[in-house]
């Protein structure tokens, strides 16, 4: 049964709500959090082309990348006409957003940030 209908986690509203201008590439970084650092770990694309899925899905899928993790970070993206991107540019789109955190952490709250338990998160400057 799918919990995407706002019943479940933060991130099954997002997926749902995201998916209402139809599909989408989703930028994924997968990061470490040890107060106060936050280590981006591995990154990745997925073209989303339904909202059947929920955070139990991804927490499976997410287990390919064979990384212990903290948060996730989903960046929706779409091409010119509205749909997912092609492969060749969510690559390029991924390793500038790869740049753009390795220089400053905070990038992360541009996208949609989430948990281990899909609750949405924030990252805060430290003093």
């Amino acid at each position: 049964m799918s919990t995407s209908r706002g019943l479940g986690t933060d991130f099954d509203a997002w997926l749902h709500k995201s998916f209402r201008k139809g599909p989408f590439t989703a930028l994924i970084v997968l990061v470490r959090i040890a107060e106060p650092r936050v280590e981006p770990l591995r990154s990745s694309f997925v073209h989303i082309i339904g909202d059947e899925m929920d955070w139990g899905d991804v927490v499976n899928m997410l287990r390919g990348a064979r990384v212990s993790w903290d948060g996730a970070a989903f960046f929706a993206q779409r091409d010119e006409n509205g749909g997912p991107l092609p492969d060749t540019e969510a690559r390029v789109k991924l390793r500038l957003l790869e740049t753009r955190l390795d220089q400053d952490r905070l990038v992360l709250n541009e996208g949609e940030f989430f948990d281990v338990w899909g609750r949405k998160m924030r990252i805060d400057e430290t003093g």
